[in-house]
């Protein structure tokens, strides 16, 4: 295995596992935030379930300025 595709391994493996994390424990999040606020609830919701898309199109941004 190259080192390159190594490192791009390790970081789709970091990825999923955070990713995976913040799903497991969203309801519970956004339940607790939503005993403060229902609105604040729908948007801490919403932006974790953004914030997964947005890891990815970072990621596309950045392997996309080196060339790749």
């Amino acid at each position: 295995m190259s080192p390159e595709s190594r490192s791009q391994a390790i970081a789709a493996a970091v990825i999923l596992l955070g990713a995976g994390l913040v799903i497991y424990f969203l309801p519970s999040i956004v339940l607790w935030i939503g005993n403060f606020s229902p609105t604040l609830g729908i948007a801490v919701g919403a932006g974790l379930i953004l914030a997964f898309f947005a890891v990815f199109w970072l990621r596309a941004r950045y392997q996309r300025s080196r060339g790749k």
